[in-house]
């Protein structure tokens, strides 16, 4: 910037009416960096050019210092009009300097919407929340003093592979890039929590926040004791938080309904029914203050869940720049796919939804048009996330039948890879995940009845390939949303999971507490 301030003033003093003293001009100015020189003007006559004495009436340059007239300067006075132009001229440039410059900022962009076969069109993103958001300093109890028994976390896992790099997980160096690890599928509160630390909107001081982020690792501490059969002791730290929280100002001005919680887990592992079996969940989302705040969770309850907002399960995924973004949906884009569908998933046995998964399976193994990715207990290749995404990412739709819940990590493995999902249930995705998904279904993926489930290949035999690949183009696009990005990366240039999560939170508290 001083380079530019300089050449600014060099420009003025020693322009194209002086060229021809060019050499005094350097001169001078080595001699005092901040002076204009002592200009001469030429005179040009009809043979040759004659140098004109320092006194001539057209040497504008006889300044020194920032515009103070020198002795010789005094003797010829410019006229008063020359003084109001040089004026006008000086005022207006610091106005520029001052005043334009430091506005301008770096600017990031995102993909919008591009079309096969077109340059992509890029878009500021909306990353600007126009709010602050605090983030509470929790005793360590209530989440990362959690992690220190990392072993025994969850009853079916060793979990100190999964909660390491701040939740990613251990780093998958097949992939070929370092934004690609083994993610946890239970894990996003952990990746939650390391991204809005660092996010460009956090503010300390809770006076000057509209959002307040309560980083309860409620899904982890709920999952380590699924087995525990003392109901009190099962609860006794959803209910020692809810406590702590209630006497924290920030808390009693709006009662909580400006808070807001970010779990791993679903929805059902909060939600403990005095009625019926026991699955091993606790009351955390049953507890009054609570249900004051706003619940971020992989899956909601999708009748009772009036505080509860579905969030994206973590992938493996995390990019730092916007550069491996594009980079990896034009690599989607480009895919090529022998297979009409896939299942990645085993069967069920005990539920209601086992019936579907079954009917899928057969029709999978009778089908030469299907790639089938059977899953089982135990090691199996549905664990590793290079077979899973190498099956998707030769496959045009791929199903996703409701899990031992309504929801699947699966649903987001397939849009990374540009897969089109087929959903059997509106509880999959369709009542879910709103603020991340369009509005008409029909933009990116397939729904199939239930009495319909028998018949797979023929229904998505009946979709024009030129619908296809407009699908298929929404999916690749929603990417970026769905996408948790590298908890150290600043400036990614395109809006992932947490800042869409954010953008909509805002918008719901504001109307809760109707704010402007």
């Amino acid at each position: 910037m001083n380079q530019r301030r300089f050449r600014s003033f060099d420009h003025f003093s020693c322009g194209p009416q002086w060229a021809s003293n060019d050499a005094d001009c350097h001169s001078q100015r080595s001699k005092n960096r901040f002076s204009f020189p002592k200009c001469t003007t030429t005179q040009k006559t009809n043979e040759s050019t004659t140098r004109s004495t320092p006194n001539s009436a057209a040497s504008l340059c006889s300044f020194t210092g920032l515009g103070f007239p020198t002795k010789m300067a005094a003797q010829n006075q410019p006229s008063s009009k020359y003084k109001l132009y040089l004026s006008l001229f000086f005022l207006s440039w610091f106005l520029i300097v001052f005043l334009w410059y430091p506005a301008q900022k770096k600017a990031t962009f995102q993909l919008s919407n591009p079309i096969d076969g077109q340059e992509p069109t890029m878009d500021p993103p909306n990353c600007d929340l126009g709010a602050l958001v605090y983030v509470y300093e929790l005793p360590e109890k209530f989440n990362v003093g959690l992690l220190r028994d990392c072993r025994n976390l969850s009853v079916y896992t060793d979990m100190c592979p999964h909660v390491a790099n701040r939740g990613l997980g251990q780093p998958l160096p097949r992939m070929g890039s370092p934004s690609w690890y083994a993610t946890h599928q239970f894990i996003a509160e952990l990746i939650f929590h390391a991204r809005v630390e660092r996010h460009p909107r956090r503010t300390w001081e809770p006076g000057e926040a509209t959002l307040f982020y309560v980083p309860f690792y409620g899904g982890l501490h709920a999952s380590s004791k699924f087995r525990e059969p003392d109901l009190r002791s099962r609860d006794a730290l959803a209910v020692e938080m809810a406590e702590y929280l209630s006497q924290q100002p920030a808390w009693q001005r709006f009662q909580g309904r400006d808070h807001f919680l970010a779990l791993g887990r679903t929805a059902w592992d909060f939600m403990r029914s005095e009625k019926g079996k026991d699955f091993g969940a606790n009351r955390l989302l049953m507890l009054p203050r609570v249900m004051n705040t706003s619940v971020l969770t992989v899956e909601r309850h999708p009748w009772e869940g009036t505080n509860q907002h579905g969030i994206p399960y973590a992938s493996y995924f995390h990019p730092s720049t916007l550069d491996e973004m594009l980079t990896w949906q034009e690599k989607m884009r480009r895919s090529h796919r022998p297979h009409l569908f896939s299942f990645v998933g085993a069967t069920r046995t005990g539920v209601e939804k086992a019936e579907v998964r079954n009917q899928i399976v057969k029709q999978c193994a009778e089908s030469t048009r299907c790639n089938p990715l059977r899953c089982a207990r135990g090691a199996s290749e549905c664990h590793d996330p290079v077979r899973v995404l190498g099956v998707m990412s030769q496959t045009s739709f791929c199903m996703q039948p409701p899990g031992d819940s309504f929801t699947r990590r699966s649903v987001f493995d397939s849009v990374l890879a540009g897969c089109i999902p087929v959903f059997f249930s509106p509880h999959t995705a369709y009542t879910q995940y709103e603020w991340y998904l369009p509005a008409d279904r029909r933009d990116y993926s397939v729904y199939i009845p239930e009495e319909k489930a028998g018949r797979i290949e023929e229904e998505l035999l009946k979709i024009p390939s030129d619908e296809v690949a407009r699908m298929r183009n929404n999916v690749i696009d929603l990417i970026p949303a769905v996408t948790y990005a590298h908890p150290n990366a600043t400036g990614t240039g395109f809006r992932d999971a947490v800042d869409v999560a954010l953008e909509q939170l805002l918008k719901h508290v504001r109307s809760k507490l109707q704010l402007v």
